[in-house]
């Protein structure tokens, strides 16, 4: 099953449900209004929006076409988001970044951080930012929306509590976040909304591809139209989702609609810190890793960071080479009040 949240004047949205293909949807709202309604009533709702889902296929309801345009994050605003750094080789590169040492414990206790939630940006919609000197980045991430976790859930109530995957453009300022982490109290200027892919999927619509746990397939980044990054986001996986999960309830309970994340898409290369796609590597999903590659190997980085105008594109695709999620894409604007 896919669902998606069209925009009707309303913050939350209208929900829908869309066609395998992505090109068609049928309205939901009949059923429920928004995600987070039908989150929060899954074990009864479920099966009439799967059926809804089954009659859209069938060309047996009424349907409208399908535009990404339309379409804001699945939950255009959430009780909770979480965002985690599960790819070793992208917790030991933004740490040298920072001009600090990975921490110790980071390959066996998972880092996450509480990300702001109260608004999310329109996959569609532009990035916006004050300025171009803050450092503007992308960071391509699989993210899960869990239903109700109780504190202290074990690995099997946390895998079990998985409801949908979707992508996410977690937006870092680089420039600014040196100087929060320095103060000892976490991110927050320098981590402003995040945006997600238009469509959110059940686990089951991903076939061989979800183990119950990560998502093996290549996470397509493009800046200007250009291959950025192509990452397989089940690689270098030190924790799965479960374990995000059951560590991020390990203190208290999780509510329905909290949505997870992997942190940003990395792989390693022979131990180091990857190469671009122009090379014949995998890329990145953030150009802060790039820049520290280009550092490591010629002793400045040279790619810049996002300017006003740039454009970045986040999608996955099947092994039919279909898009599974639909696509982040947004161009980077100057805020203007």
């Amino acid at each position: 099953m896919k669902l998606a949240t069209l925009k009707n004047g309303k913050r939350d949205g209208r929900l829908v449900v869309v066609s395998r293909d992505l090109t068609r949807y049928t309205d939901a709202s009949f059923l429920v209004p928004t995600l987070q309604g039908a989150l929060d009533d899954w074990q009864r709702l479920a099966p009439h929006l799967e059926a809804l889902g089954h009659s859209l296929e069938a060309d047996a309801v009424p349907s409208g076409r399908f535009h990404e345009n339309d379409a804001r994050s699945p939950l255009p605003r959430a009780y909770q988001w979480v965002g985690g750094s599960v790819y070793g080789s992208h917790v030991k590169q933004m740490s040298k970044a920072q001009g600090d040492k990975a921490p110790e414990n980071f390959l066996t206790e998972p880092l996450l951080y509480q990300g702001g939630s109260d608004s999310f940006i329109d996959p569609r919609g532009a990035l916006l930012a004050a300025d171009e000197a803050d450092g503007i980045d992308m960071e391509g991430e699989v993210a899960v929306v869990v239903s109700d976790v109780p504190m202290g859930a074990s690995l099997d109530e946390a895998r079990a509590a998985i409801r949908l995957v979707m992508l996410a453009n977690d937006v870092s300022l680089r420039e600014l976040i040196p100087g929060e982490l320095a103060k000892g109290y976490g991110f927050f200027q320098g981590k402003p909304s995040t945006a997600f892919s238009p469509v959110a999927v059940t686990p089951d619509e991903l076939g061989v591809a979800w183990d119950g746990g990560k998502l093996s397939l290549p996470l397509l980044v493009e800046v200007n139209g250009r291959p950025f990054g192509r990452a397989n986001a089940g690689v270098d996986m030190n924790f799965d989702f479960p374990a995000l999960i059951a560590h991020a309830a390990r203190t208290r309970s999780l509510c329905a609609g909290t949505i997870v994340s992997s942190g940003t898409v990395s792989n390693r290369h022979g131990g180091g810190p990857g190469k671009p796609v122009s090379a014949g590597g995998a890329g990145f999903s953030c150009i802060a890793e790039q820049r520290i590659a280009e550092t490591i190997k010629g002793g400045a980085p040279k790619t810049p960071f996002l300017s006003f105008g740039d454009k970045v594109r986040i999608e996955m695709k099947d092994a039919a080479g279909r898009s599974i999620f639909g696509a982040i894409e947004q161009t980077v604007e100057k805020y203007e009040r």
